[in-house]
């Protein structure tokens, strides 16, 4: 007798999509992005890479990443050397959060109208241990402890977002405005944050596609 669970792990690989089809990878280095971090510390007591995986974390005390900056404390890799204005462009990863880092983004697509505070146009965020698009809905529960997939897609013109978690399609989102954007990866206090923050990110790849391309 199959279970449900069974039933419901085959069903997820059967609605499986490789989202990088059509899709070009541009080059992702230290040229092309830099790291946000408390103002006050040096770069090795916020961030590490070793072994191919980014490790990103700060506390809920720590400063902001400039002085006199109002924003939450963060560590994030702010991925900013493209020309990131038009067609259709995707980030992939494999995320990893450890049990009790809560109220933190995970990966922003930043850039938005400014209007009511919209800086941003997505946030992946953690509660609970639950991985939210920004505050609700929950895309997916109880990602502590394990890597999974994300990839984002971001068709500028058309306004329209795609979130997909271990090649399955979570969550489509309206754009929020805005003449440029970029991504951002690692931990962003936000309502509710914890003391400690962490996430880990690997296999990270940039990739972009002309919107009048075929789908």
């Amino acid at each position: 007798m199959i279970s449900w669970v069974m039933m419901m792990m085959i069903s997820c690989r059967a609605d499986e999509v490789d989202t990088t089809l059509g899709f070009t990878d541009l080059p992702f280095n230290t040229s092309y992005y830099h790291l946000h971090k408390p103002y006050d510390l040096p770069e090795t007591q916020r961030y590490s890479f070793a072994g191919g995986v980014h490790r990103l974390w700060v506390y809920a005390t720590d400063k902001p990443y400039r002085r006199g900056s109002p924003t939450k404390p963060r560590t994030e890799l702010m991925i900013s050397g493209y020309v990131y204005n038009s067609g259709i462009w995707q980030i992939e990863g494999q995320a990893f959060v450890p049990n009790g880092t809560n109220g933190a983004c995970i990966l922003q697509v930043f850039g938005g109208s400014g209007e009511v505070g919209h800086r941003t146009t997505l946030m992946l965020r953690v509660y609970n241990g639950s991985l939210t698009y920004y505050r609700s809905p929950v895309l997916v529960p109880s990602i502590f402890d394990r890597w999974f997939r994300v990839n984002v897609i971001h068709h500028v013109a058309a306004a329209l977002l795609e979130v997909y978690v271990d090649g399955v399609l979570l969550y489509q989102a309206p754009g929020r405005g805005g003449t440029t954007h970029f991504f951002k990866l690692g931990v962003y206090g936000q309502d509710d944050m914890s003391y400690y923050m962490e996430a880990r990110w690997k296999d990270v790849r940039i990739l972009y596609k002309n919107a009048t391309a075929s789908t």
